[in-house]
């Protein structure tokens, strides 16, 4: 493991990288250009170098998940773009041409800013989240980036230069404020972007001020991460690594939990020496490891690459977490399946596990009212449906309770579906 730059390549320069330009044509990497100009796109030299098998590119999983494909836009918004670029349209009218196709691609779903930034004093929190009565949400300013980017992200918003559309915090103390006022309060997740691309001084000053002894009440800090996946040596050889091992040493010895939230899409990224050493370093800081993604068209829709990946992170000492429906957001077009077939997999890669493996829940919505989970389909009364239910909710009351949704072969998330006995409780 020898220290690297990570070396970044942003999206509008992907098309011209030399492995691309080597196998693809120009039309195709005009394309790239075109949905890149709309939709946020970065990888590093460990993404490239480490997880992406050229020799099965473009159809390779990790390369779609990480660069740019034409139908990822609509094809009114890719042929307006498109025409722009080839007319060498200027940059300010390009940018704004594309700031109005990103607000039609539902930018904040499930009600993120309209409902879940909470008041105080009669004003919002810029840069909190409490949807949920036990978890809020931090989004410190300087984390609102990746060491590269997943083309399914729901929070693609962060990242492309609308302040109108950031969460962001700038300090700890309205964050501080809010949370001694709201005891019920247990876990905060410090989310982004991914809140480990900033320094280990600046993570310090979300991280240090929640260990004071009047916010006891705070028993778990998570941290939303995929730098497991994208950048490795963020825990291994940085040149602050150590020192972030120190700060979740420091958590534990003030009486809080740290649990690492990773982020991980597909088998391969489980496979580099890095990536081991790095999980094995961060459990021996005393760290919990949970693992969530969502499934996708192009990159996991297979079982076996599911209970691959389950199989092989109850080996490194990672809990698998939630099985994600693709969100109704961005790219959602290119990426989502409908939930049948989410669900189809998802149980056949149950079967191919042993219990160890089975924690992850799925497949999961998280949808305005909670996190809505698919049970299974069942007949009802001579109907087909989807039995579901919360796994958390706005109104803790639901949590747990069943409703049923007529089935579908369509439906691709919840506000798609439709009560399956208009005589019983349904959520909206």
């Amino acid at each position: 493991m020898s220290r690297r730059p990570m070396r970044v390549v942003p999206g509008e320069h992907l098309a011209d990288l030399r492995p691309v330009r080597e196998f693809l044509d120009e039309e195709t990497r005009h394309s790239m250009r075109v949905v890149a100009s709309v939709l946020p796109f970065k990888v590093n030299a460990y993404v490239v170098d480490e997880l992406i098998d050229w020799g099965r590119a473009p159809e390779d999983p990790m390369f779609r998940l990480t660069f740019p494909h034409r139908d990822m836009l609509p094809s009114a918004a890719f042929d307006v773009m498109s025409d722009l670029l080839r007319r060498a349209a200027p940059r300010s009218v390009i940018r704004q041409e594309a700031n109005r196709q990103r607000l039609r691609l539902n930018p904040h779903p499930g009600g993120q800013l309209e409902l879940n930034v909470p008041p105080h004093d009669g004003a919002p929190v810029p840069g909190l989240q409490h949807k949920y009565r036990e978890t809020v949400l931090l989004f410190p300013s300087a984390g609102q980036t990746c060491h590269a980017y997943c083309g399914y992200c729901f929070r693609w918003a962060q990242f492309v230069g609308m302040p109108e559309l950031k969460q962001s915090l700038p300090s700890m103390r309205d964050a501080v404020v809010y949370l001694r006022q709201h005891t019920e309060v247990t876990d905060v997740l410090i989310t982004g972007g991914d809140p480990l691309i900033m320094s280990t001084a600046r993570l310090r000053e979300y991280v240090e001020p929640l260990l004071a002894e009047d916010l006891g009440h705070l028993r778990t800090i998570r941290i939303g991460t995929k730098a497991l996946a994208y950048w490795p040596h963020r825990f291994l050889d940085d040149p602050d690594s150590d020192d972030l091992l120190r700060l979740f040493e420091q958590c534990a010895a003030a009486d809080r939990s740290v649990a690492l939230m990773t982020h991980f899409s597909h088998e391969r990224e489980l496979e580099t020496v890095d990536v081991r050493a790095a999980i094995a370093r961060i459990r021996s800081a005393g760290v919990v490891l949970r693992a969530q993604a969502p499934m996708v068209r192009h990159v996991n829709d297979d079982p076996g690459v599911w209970a691959r990946m389950w199989q092989r992170m109850v080996e490194l000492g990672i809990h698998p977490y939630y099985c994600f429906v693709e969100r109704d957001t961005g790219a959602q077009d290119y990426f989502a399946l409908p939930l049948h077939r989410s669900l189809a997999i998802y149980q056949e890669a149950l079967r191919q596990v042993s219990g160890l493996a089975r924690t992850a829940r799925g497949p999961v919505m998280s949808a305005t009212p909670g996190k809505v989970v698919l049970h299974g389909e069942s007949d009802v009364g001579g109907k087909k449906v989807f039995v579901c239910s919360f796994l958390q909710a706005r109104d803790p009351e639901q949590v747990g309770r069943p409703f049923f949704a007529a089935w579908s072969p369509t439906a691709r998330w919840f506000d798609e579906l439709e009560p399956a006995f208009p005589h019983l409780p349904f959520p909206a």
